[in-house]
């Protein structure tokens, strides 16, 4: 299956669902502070083990709390549904919305 990208819109429509979320050079980006290291090295285990369930992985860099995101579909030149799927369940994760994602 060929990866389509993101409209316009579609890419609109979840920056307006999901307002921490910003377009930064063509990515989807966004800026997580945790309480300390241990946070935010365990959000990022959970991510990683989603991440490599749908063989999706982000672009990411950690210093002590803060751990900075950026998604976009290599393949597919830009942003597109996989994006979107991470991006969600990394709020999912933050939110405490995470038990029992659906992994492919």
């Amino acid at each position: 299956m060929a990866l389509v990208r993101a409209t316009d819109m579609e890419i609109q429509e979840f920056v307006s669902r999901y307002s921490l979320w910003s377009v930064e050079n063509n990515k989807l980006h966004r800026e997580y502070v945790f309480n300390n290291f241990v946070q935010a090295f365990g959000f990022m285990t959970e991510v990683a083990l989603i991440a490599e369930s749908i063989n999706h992985h982000p672009e990411w860099f950690n210093v002590y709390k803060q751990v900075i995101v950026d998604l976009t579909t290599h393949e597919a030149g830009g942003i597109t549904e996989r994006d979107f799927k991470l991006a969600s369940a990394m709020e999912a994760i933050v939110t405490g919305k995470c038990k029992n994602l659906v992994r492919e």
